[in-house]
């Protein structure tokens, strides 16, 4: 199938894919006075009074912004808000149809950083959570911390969160399936943008102790500290404690575990065969991932992963972030934390039984009908658990 053909006439023909329906009859004039004037005065007085009401007479408590300035769209890059449009509507579908959650695709006209923080922090009422989308680094770290801080509801990178509690949960099974503890894992994460940064923080939360992060110019060392950015020079405090200088090809020697947030075939198989035996890859550039599954599995992968649905191990956000979102609403929570997160990535592991777990399955399908209620429940109950 030509799935790009095939999406350009499903949204020419439906102009798009989501509509708004209404959850109240209109079919009188009984109707349309207790859904609209004068009926709704009385529900808008009473969050006036008491603006906890909002929960309660409003959507605010299903209802998640999609939030994008279309600044670094997964595999196209910079195409600005009004293209990025039909990717975050497709995220508002997803959030529905995956996790009960209605949510709202938000594009923005701009890429300025306190205009996106002041837009998002005003229009913030109606929401009971924010998802941001496809947000270049390292304007998304800021953006995000200081909506946090701005807000009293969750405020949720995805492609740095999600990716993370994804990349996790496989790794947890992937290395329970090996017989390896994780706190003896060493691991190469390629890439330190975004997804990069947010993976090596929550692979050391789960007790990883060994992690090499690269970016274009090769490993993040203390040879190279003058020309690092403030984001990466805060990344190196947290790794390389080994000091590995070079390439890829010298980070991911004697490692146990690939992960790739970068582009299509920067591993080759002679840098698959110099990791440590029965090493694990999760190759996730799109399309094309930064090794071929054949490829890393003749040179001696015992686990591979990728961002594709068309190879086993699909490693897809969207595992989690409506069940995330499912489960902060729920718990009313006023952020997403870190052991929410942990709580979201150990969840969605164990989801894959340990009758089932094995080299092609060590994570669930998207369509597995279990997975967003075991993230919620736990994501709930992680919140719960940090108030009590």
């Amino acid at each position: 199938m030509d799935y790009y053909d095939a999406s350009l006439k499903l949204h020419e023909e439906n102009r798009g894919k989501m509509e708004i329906v209404s959850r109240v009859p209109l079919n009188s004039r009984d109707d349309l006075s207790t859904a609209y004037t004068p009926g709704v005065a009385q529900p808008c007085l009473a969050i006036r009074d008491n603006p906890k009401n909002v929960y309660k007479y409003t959507p605010k408590g299903r209802m998640v912004a999609v939030v994008s300035d279309g600044s670094a769209v997964l595999g196209l890059g910079n195409i600005g808000g009004m293209a990025s449009i039909p990717v975050m509507e497709g995220k508002s579908i997803l959030f529905k149809s995956f996790g009960g959650v209605d949510a709202v695709p938000i594009c923005l006209d701009t890429q300025d950083t306190e205009e996106i923080i002041h837009i998002v922090k005003n229009i913030a009422p109606v929401f009971g959570g924010i998802n941001l989308e496809d947000i270049s680094a390292p304007r998304c770290f800021e953006i995000e911390r200081r909506l946090q801080e701005l807000l009293d509801i969750p405020v949720f990178h995805d492609d740095q969160h999600g990716t993370a509690v994804v990349v996790s949960a496989a790794a947890i099974n992937a290395f329970k399936l090996l017989g390896k503890p994780l706190s003896e894992v060493k691991a190469v994460i390629n890439g330190a943008g975004a997804a990069g940064t947010a993976i090596t923080k929550m692979l050391l939360a789960l007790g990883l102790r060994d992690i090499v992060v690269c970016d274009r110019q090769g490993a993040i060392s203390a040879d190279r500290l003058s020309a690092l950015s403030r984001d990466k020079i805060e990344l190196l405090e947290l790794t390389n404690k080994s000091g590995v200088r070079g390439g890829l090809a010298e980070a991911a020697a004697g490692r146990d575990l690939f992960i790739g947030v970068s582009s299509p075939r920067l591993l080759t198989e002679e840098m698959v065969r110099g990791m440590n035996e029965n090493p694990v890859i999760f190759a996730m550039a799109n399309p094309e991932p930064e090794i071929m599954p054949d490829l890393a599995k003749a040179a001696g992968a015992a686990v591979v992963g990728t961002g594709r649905s068309d190879f086993p191990n699909q490693i897809n956000n969207v595992l989690v972030f409506p069940g995330i979102f499912k489960g902060a609403l729920a718990a009313r929570a006023g952020a997403i934390t870190e052991k929410m997160k942990i709580a979201a990535a150990y969840a969605l592991a164990d989801v894959v039984k340990p009758d089932e777990l094995r080299a092609e399955y060590i994570i669930p399908g998207a369509f597995h009908e279990d997975v967003a209620d075991a993230v919620a429940d736990a994501v709930a109950q992680a919140w719960k658990d940090a108030k009590e």
